[in-house]
C-alpha cells in the first residue's frame, strides 16, 4: 500500500507530463488542467490504498478516460448548441437571442391556436360531450367504442354482446342523433 508520502510524491512527480499530455489531446489549457485536478482527485479517492509500484499504470488509464469523458461532454454540448442555433435565426447581434421566442408551432397544432379558437373548440367539445352523454345507453356505448376508441365492427360486436348488424344500427342511429341536435345548437362538423 501506498503512503499518503508516495501518493504525494508520485502526483506531484507526474503533474507536468500529464498536463502537457492533456493539452496535447484537447488543445485547451484550462481544459487540461480540470482533467489532470480530476484524474489525479480520482486517483487519491479511489486507488490511494494500491501498492505505489501500480500508480502509475492506473494514473494514466484514469487520465485516459477522463480526457474521453471530456470529448464525449464536448460532442453533447456541441449538438445541443447546433440543434438550438439551427432552430432560428438572430434578427439582430444584440446579443437578445432567446429560442423560446424564435421557435413557431406547427400549422393546426394546438400551440398555433389563437386563445379564441382554444375557448371555442373546448366549448364545441363540451356540447359534444354533453349530446353523446344524451344518447340511449347502447349507441352511446357503441359510438364510442367505435369513434372514440377505434374498435372495429367485430371487435365492438363482441364488447357489447350483440351482433355486428346491431352495433352498425346503433352507431348509424347514434351519429343521426347527434348530427341533428348539433345542427340544432348551431354546430357544422
Amino acid at each position: 500500500m501506498a503512503t499518503d508520502k508516495e501518493l504525494s510524491d508520485f502526483l506531484e512527480h507526474v503533474e507536468r507530463r500529464a498536463f502537457k499530455q492533456a493539452v496535447y489531446a484537447v488543445r485547451k489549457d484550462e481544459a487540461a488542467l480540470d482533467i489532470v485536478q480530476d484524474a489525479m482527485i480520482k486517483l487519491a479517492e479511489k486507488y490511494g490504498d494500491k501498492p505505489a509500484g501500480e500508480l502509475p499504470m492506473l494514473f494514466q488509464r484514469i487520465l485516459q478516460n477522463t480526457i474521453l469523458d471530456f470529448f464525449r461532454r464536448e460532442k453533447v454540448r456541441n449538438t445541443w448548441v447546433s440543434l438550438f442555433s439551427s432552430m432560428g435565426k438572430r434578427d439582430s447581434d444584440d446579443g437578445d437571442f432567446d429560442i423560446l421566442e424564435s421557435h413557431e408551432a406547427e400549422v393546426g397544432s394546438a400551440q398555433a391556436e389563437s386563445s379564441a379558437d382554444q375557448v371555442e373548440r373546448m366549448q364545441t367539445l363540451a356540447i359534444i360531450e354533453a349530446e353523446v352523454q344524451k344518447l340511449p345507453g347502447r349507441q352511446r356505448e357503441a359510438f364510442l367504442m367505435r369513434y372514440w376508441q377505434d374498435m372495429d365492427v367485430a371487435e365492438t360486436a363482441e364488447a357489447m354482446g350483440c351482433s355486428e348488424g346491431s352495433v352498425k344500427t346503433h352507431c348509424s342511429r347514434a351519429t343521426h342523433t347527434l348530427a341533428e341536435s348539433l345542427k340544432a345548437k348551431g354546430l357544422k362538423l
